[in-house]
């Protein structure tokens, strides 16, 4: 007796046609889980709001978990772009700290801004579903590549560390804040926390910010007792 292959399709020997479909079914579980939440979620609704025969859409999908997992992958995945075309762009003269800690802040304000998908994204991590598990590992390397995208000065073997802290960081304190366990603010300040931590031994270091250096002329010298020429350091006056 032959056994029939139940697996999805492979989303790289799809038809434009077939990457049409697909793309309805992501974007109708993300709508449907914002208006009613990922617990009351069916598949049968996401096939009637995106017009796909429930049939045909396990042909991509192989349960809910999958279909799912492959949402909140891929809007994730734009999130990363958007944030990452921020940071690298026309804002210059960041740090890799400065641009890791505004990276996860843009992207936690993200999920506050839309509270369901924070809940669908910790829920969906939960799966055993080997498939919502693939797709949830293409999350976690997106991830990565970002974090590698904006933290340039930090070398190889360190930044392969650095980003699996971050992101297991990151991980963690939405599952907190979406479980009820901490406040998203307090979430918030100790991933940027993290950040700096693990970032703070690949910091350029920079002169102190309140001292200038200025040459000390040669009719200074019987005033002052200074050499001339001798550099001398002055405290930049601060305002309150």
């Amino acid at each position: 007796m032959t056994k029939v292959d139940l697996s999805p399709r492979p989303v790289e020997t799809m038809s434009p046609r077939q990457l049409e479909r697909r793309e309805s079914l992501i974007a109708a579980a993300l709508a449907l889980v914002n208006e009613i939440g990922v617990e009351r979620l069916q598949m049968k609704q996401v096939c009637e709001r995106s017009g796909v025969a429930l049939g045909t859409a396990y042909r991509y999908f192989s349960s809910k978990d999958h279909l799912l997992a492959a949402a909140i992958a891929e809007w994730h995945r734009l999130l990363l772009a958007d944030l990452v075309a921020e940071l690298r762009g026309p804002r210059a003269g960041l740090g890799a700290t400065d641009r890791a800690v505004r990276f996860v802040r843009g992207g936690m304000r993200a999920y506050q801004r839309q509270p369901e998908l924070a809940r669908l994204r910790v829920a969906v991590a939960a799966s055993t579903d080997p498939f919502a598990s693939e797709a949830l590992q293409g999350m976690a390397r997106a991830d990565s590549a970002a974090l590698q995208a904006l933290m340039g000065e930090v070398p190889g073997a360190a930044s392969d560390l650095v980003r699996h802290i971050v992101g297991h960081a990151w991980q963690g304190e939405l599952t907190a804040w979406v479980t009820g366990r901490t406040t998203l603010g307090d979430a918030r300040r100790r991933l940027e926390d993290v950040v700096r931590l693990v970032l703070a031994p690949y910091e350029t270091p920079y002169p102190a910010p309140y001292e200038v250096q200025t040459a000390v002329p040669s009719t200074a010298v019987q005033t002052t007792g200074v050499p001339a020429g001798a550099v001398q350091t002055t405290p930049v006056p601060t305002t309150a």
